[in-house]
């Protein structure tokens, strides 16, 4: 017995040892690509020395002779922090995603190959302008020479990503760069989401409904077009198959898309002599998030800011002679096509003319672990084809035809990328503007401010439709008659501008710019309503504004959601009846509405009322569209506050949604409502205990910071995922969307990744911040160190002066050019 004790104890202590000498070579190998922030390289592709000067946030300040070689020393400080990012984004706009990851990512694979992506970002280069050109290249230039590097000295093959997926990787390339800003462009759409599902509730609903359930932002009195059964009347009414995943793009749920807020002040709405401005960008989150901090010191003067690993572009920042921030401009850029086939020759579609031959050709997705999978791309003159399996097109697509998409970002002329570029070296209002006529897509609003003037504008290309077309943009249409079709773009003088408005404050959340008539009209879906009342109530509020007041307001976490409907579903249940005995579920109902009653609004990670009030609201509106609408109700994840609203008020009959259909008697909303509250609260009190007074929004609503890859994968994910107690909602200014997913329907998966406020009376006192940190290694402390900062509402400075720069730095890379 002794003796096998003894080997017993001699096994576990050989596996205890082997185990950590197992861990200690993993960490040796992962730790061999966290990058040196310090010494001299020897590189090829620069005419002078470069610094890459990194302060104590590791944020790079480059500095170089000319301005190709800044951007191969920004090319070099994103691969080093960020290569895997960018290499994944390189895969998904090629459409590329299944040699690493399998079958499990071909709908994504397939949905890049039928856009043609990679194809017009290449044919993009050539419409550059040449010093576009040229920086592109000095781009690509500057991550290679990292690359390079990587491989010579066995620096862990540069990211501990690539211990785990065999993934080639390829020398950068321009085309790459234009092909993530196409990239995300596709990931701002909308419209095909949108149109998608108007026309699937419009089959379902008869038509009758839909306007309540999916209302349009239009002046009053326009019509709103064709109805989709009275133009394709044999389809059925329409759930269609189930919906496809599509890993690594967020196209089918609008709730989730990207959006940004601004806020400008002029002088004369400032407390000292000079403009102001706040932008937050808003995206889903992810370890590391989208956004890499920067600052490049070119001939026209230091930029810092907000970059995207993989662009050599500040996207919102400063100069010493401007401040810019970009928003989802929502647009109505895109439209869907049915196009019908010709029964006798399926490679032919019917135009106004009669019939045509696609254009076709042939495109193999390789697939790790599995055969390969040939697809046919065709495009017709609207656009490319999309298959059924895409994006729940099947659904509404008739026996007989196919779908196409038309759309800005689908464009071989493509000129945001110089757009931005001239946008970073302009040094007046004026050239600001003019060069954003160069920019194709995705539509922004572009706020801006120098020392004494402010100003917001829309860029991006704007469609020119018929005055007749039959769906006016909202629900695709037949691709085969003229009037439905695409006249180009309208000029830039069409898009939405206000310059030094007599108001001295531009706000934007990503509402209604403007009221215009079809076809001129901007969009007939918005950003949400709320956010846009309390950004302006804040606003307002203050006859000046300094720095610190629009942070107050980027960091708002009141709901005016919250404040216009819970007096309006509660009107008739607050303080009714008699006290309940204690235990019930009356009592418990009670409980909530007395918490309700006494709570102003603010959606504080530390209060119970802000889970209540969610959880409530949610289940009201699956109670009030889940007769009507079926399986179609699953794609409405999101409250809408409007919705909420037009049933309560009744607005043309709205209070009809309160009936259940397959129930006997007739409920009234006070019904439905009170119904609601009891679910929510039972499915709280078994996830969160009975005591409701204990709840907290904070522990429902938790950020998730996730690695896009390793999110789920054992061990790993406690690693590489970021969690953190959040406050704010779907509707505060300080925005933190909630996920929608059953199983954690509150946690916080978009919000704010990077703000930025920018004061032009002390440019030095500008400020910014980003939800995660810089490294995009797991093993970095600059992994997740600004993230903390981040959730307490807390920035860094933002300097362009070298001397500030030096003065806290942790390391300083040299780059030399290497001896010929």
């Amino acid at each position: 017995m002794f003796t096998l004790f003894r080997l017993l104890v001699r096994l576990f202590a050989g596996l205890a040892l082997l185990s950590l000498l197992a861990l200690f070579a993993v960490y040796f190998f992962v730790s061999r690509s966290l990058p040196d922030y310090d010494g001299q390289r020897e590189v090829a592709g620069i005419s002078a020395p470069v610094e890459i000067v990194r302060n104590t946030h590791a944020v790079p300040h480059i500095f170089g002779e000319h301005d190709s070689d800044v951007f191969f020393g920004l090319g070099y400080a994103h691969a080093q922090d960020r290569f895997w990012q960018m290499q994944m984004s390189r895969r998904i706009a090629q459409g590329r995603l299944s040699e690493m990851f399998g079958a499990r990512t071909l709908r994504s694979d397939e949905l890049m190959r039928r856009l043609d992506i990679y194809t017009l970002s290449r044919d993009a280069v050539a419409a550059q302008d040449a010093p576009t050109q040229a920086a592109l290249q000095a781009y690509a230039d500057g991550v290679n020479a990292w690359l390079m590097q990587v491989n010579e000295g066995a620096q862990g093959r540069g990211a501990p990503e690539f211990f785990l997926f065999d993934a080639e990787m390829p020398l950068w390339q321009p085309a790459d760069s234009i092909a993530i800003l196409k990239l995300i462009a596709v990931q701002h759409n909308t419209q095909i989401a949108r149109e998608v599902r108007r026309a699937r509730l419009s089959l379902a609903l008869n038509g009758t409904g839909l306007e309540a359930v999916l209302p349009d932002v239009m002046p009053t009195g326009e019509r709103t077009g064709v109805a989709y059964e009275e133009m394709f009347p044999n389809l059925p009414s329409g759930s269609g198959p189930p919906r496809s995943e599509m890993p690594f793009l967020s196209l089918d749920n609008p709730a989730l898309t990207r959006s940004a807020s601004s806020i400008a002040a002029a002088p004369a709405r400032a407390t000292a002599d000079g403009a102001l401005l706040a932008n937050s960008q808003h995206m889903l989150l992810s370890a590391p998030s989208e956004i890499y901090l920067a600052r490049l010191e070119l001939k026209t003067g230091g930029v810092i800011g907000a970059t995207v690993p993989g662009l050599p572009v500040v996207i919102s920042g400063r100069s010493p002679h401007l401040g810019w921030g970009m928003g989802a401009a929502f647009v109505d850029d895109s439209d869907l096509f049915i196009e019908a086939l010709n029964p006798e020759a399926p490679t032919q579609y019917r135009t106004p003319d009669g019939w045509s031959e696609f254009e076709s050709r042939g495109s193999i997705i390789r697939i790790k672990d599995a055969d390969p999978v040939t697809l046919t791309l065709r495009w017709s003159e609207n656009g490319p084809v999309l298959s059924g399996g895409l994006l729940e097109l099947a659904g509404i697509t008739p026996p007989g035809h196919v779908v196409t998409l038309a759309s800005t970002a689908l464009s071989r002329d493509d000129t945001s990328m110089t757009a931005a570029m001239r946008l970073m070296r302009a040094e007046t209002m004026e050239e600001a503007i003019a060069a954003g006529e160069l920019h194709v897509a995705p539509a922004q609003n572009l706020t801006l401010v120098t020392q004494d003037r402010i100003a917001q504008q829309t860029i991006g290309h704007m469609p020119r439709r018929s005055a007749e077309a039959q769906t006016r943009g909202r629900m695709p249409s037949p691709g085969w008659r003229s009037e439905n079709r695409w006249l180009g773009p309208l000029p830039y003088s069409a898009n939405p501008s206000f310059i030094a408005p007599d108001s001295g404050i531009v706000a934007q959340t990503g509402n209604r710019l403007l009221e215009r008539p079809y076809p001129l009209h901007v969009a007939h879906d918005w950003g949400d309503t709320q956010r846009i009342e309390r950004l302006n109530h804040l606003v307002g509020a203050r006859s000046v504004h300094t720095r610190d007041s629009l942070i107050e307001a980027q960091l708002d976490t009141v709901s005016p959601a919250a404040r216009r409907l819970l007096p309006l579903v509660a009107a008739n249940l607050w303080f009714s009846g008699d006290a309940a005995a204690e235990g019930t579920r009356a009592h418990t109902r009670q409980r909530a509405l007395r918490l309700l009653a006494d709570w102003n609004g603010e959606m504080n990670e530390h209060l119970p009322e802000p889970l209540i009030y969610a959880a409530w609201m949610s289940a009201l509106q699956q109670r009030l569209i889940r007769d009507e609408l079926g399986p179609l109700a699953e794609s409405f994840t999101h409250i809408d506050p409007m919705f909420i609203e037009r049933v309560f008020h009744d607005d043309d009959g709205g209070a009809a949604w309160c009936d259940i259909i397959q129930s006997s008697i007739r409920e009234t909303c006070d019904d439905m409502a009170l119904t609601a509250l009891d679910d929510a609260v039972l499915r709280l009190s078994e996830r969160f205990g009975p005591s409701l007074e204990s709840w907290r929004w904070g522990d429902a609503h938790s950020a998730r910071h996730d690695h896009p890859v390793l999110r789920d994968a054992a061990l790993l994910r406690y690693v590489v995922n970021i969690r953190q107690s959040t406050s704010g909602g779907d509707h505060t200014l300080n925005l933190a969307r909630q996920s929608g997913d059953p199983t954690d329907p509150f946690a916080n998966v978009l919000g704010a990744v990077y703000r930025g406020v920018y004061d032009f009376a002390d440019p030095e006192s500008s400020v910014f911040i980003t939800s995660t940190g810089q490294s995009g290694h797991p093993l970095s402390r600059h992994y997740d160190d600004l993230g903390d900062l981040w959730r307490r509402g807390e920035y860094i400075p933002m300097t362009l002066d070298p001397d500030l720069a030096r003065a806290g730095t942790i390391g300083i890379i040299s780059l030399v050019p290497q001896p010929r």
